[in-house]
């Protein structure tokens, strides 16, 4: 079992914790971001990280894990690793996630659905939706990072977090580094600055 020191650890040696002004995927701004690819792109880490989230969630006997693209892909196949389970991710196609390259459930899978970090929750739950659009159960919803600082619920839904953070959160029209015109970056795409 990895202890809250250890992870934050992985985070740090990797550089995975980040200041700034960044927008955030659900759209919010914040001065502070968690980049949890710098933390995955370490095999060991990522296998580490991922093997724990699927503990907390083994006697739920997954049959398939399902992670949003992109961020949950790594955390998705690695935890299905863990499980012996067959990974899936969701794809955002106009607003809306939907299983792609062929990929399906049936009534008899039982979906963990996984992320890498999680602000407001609203991926996850469009993947629930679409989980349960194909007739399947999902078990519950895991994630390395929470950033909600505690915020998030699922209710009726198994919930899971190895590491939870709380960094505010504005919306851009609130924002004060945005009043400050601090140059505003949106993590996972170009490095491109906002102004």
């Amino acid at each position: 079992m990895l202890t809250r020191d250890q992870i934050l650890a992985m985070f740090r040696k990797s550089n995975a914790l980040q200041r700034g002004h960044f927008e955030l995927s659900s759209g919010l701004h914040s001065g502070h971001y968690f980049q949890c690819a710098q933390v995955l792109q370490h095999t060991a880490q990522a296998s580490r990280l991922c093997r724990e989230l699927a503990r907390r969630f083994r006697t739920a006997r997954p049959t398939v894990v399902i992670g949003p693209a992109i961020g949950g892909l790594l955390v998705a196949y690695e935890a299905a690793r863990a499980l012996g389970a067959r990974a899936q991710y969701a794809e955002r196609v106009d607003a809306e996630m939907q299983l792609r390259r062929g990929f399906s459930l049936t009534g008899k899978d039982r979906v963990l659905i996984v992320e890498d970090a999680i602000t407001t929750g609203e991926s996850a739950r469009k993947v629930a939706e679409l989980v349960e659009g194909f007739g399947a159960k999902v078990v519950g919803i895991g994630t390395i990072v929470d950033r909600s600082g505690g915020k998030v619920r699922f209710p009726g839904r198994r919930y899971a977090r190895l590491f939870p953070l709380a960094f505010e959160t504005f919306r851009p029209d609130e924002c004060p580094l945005c009043s400050e015109q601090v140059p505003l970056t949106r993590p996972g795409r170009p490095r491109k600055v906002v102004g």
